[in-house]
């Protein structure tokens, strides 16, 4: 939880092949946090360590008062390079409007089974930002991963349409049981995949996985 040993896991994901890395900031009693004091030694750490872009998030776990997270935000003196912001919560675009009048990148985080998508269809935001980052649901009980997850996918215009702007990035990422076979649909259709232990613990193999930089040798490999 330490800058340190953050930066010392993002470095050896970098080696093992992650083009970029999403941090986490949290206290030393392990609460996630967007204050200056604890988000700033994070990203310089990081930085230091793996000479990449470093995103963070703006959910709601680490700030819940979305106003609180648009004082914070107006505080940084140590900024990240991109910010996910989840759509479907409450104030989504006033927070975003605040990461974008620092210069701040925005990645969209639209969610499966919430109303993310349809709000930022109609936000004038949408242009502007740099990424959408797509949560696929996770497969139902009874329900293999790979035709859930291929089920939500067949309702996205990830090429076109009102929802995404065109040419913009799509980042897609799955959860659980989800995650590896997400991934996998994300590599067939050209987008964007991340992997990493926020995501799951687990390998392909279903073994336990030690690293984040073990999950993203894995993912390279397969």
């Amino acid at each position: 939880m330490s800058p340190e040993s953050l930066a010392e896991s993002a470095a050896r994901a970098v080696a093992a092949g992650a083009g970029e890395v999403r941090v986490h900031p949290r206290t030393p009693c392990g609460g996630t946090s967007l204050s200056p004091r604890v988000l700033g030694p994070v990203l310089s750490s990081v930085r230091a360590a793996v000479g990449r872009e470093v995103r963070v998030t703006t959910a709601a776990g680490a700030e819940p008062d979305a106003g609180r997270r648009v004082e914070r935000i107006r505080s940084w003196a140590v900024l990240p390079d991109l910010v996910s912001v989840d759509w479907h919560e409450p104030r989504a675009e006033e927070v975003a409007a605040a990461l974008l009048e620092r210069g701040i990148a925005v990645e969209a985080g639209l969610w499966a089974r919430t109303d993310g998508h349809e709000r930022f269809a109609r936000s004038p935001l949408a242009p502007r930002v740099r990424r959408v980052l797509v949560k696929a649901a996770n497969p139902s009980a009874g329900s293999g991963a790979e035709e859930a997850s291929r089920s939500f996918l067949s309702g996205l215009p990830f090429r076109s349409g009102p929802a995404l702007p065109p040419g913009v990035p799509v980042l897609l990422h799955g959860e659980d049981a989800g995650a590896w076979p997400v991934l996998r649909i994300a590599r067939r259709l050209g987008l964007v995949a991340r992997i990493g232990l926020e995501d799951t613990v687990l390998l392909p193999d279903g073994t336990r996985a030690r690293s984040n930089a073990e999950l993203v040798a894995a993912a390279l490999a397969g």
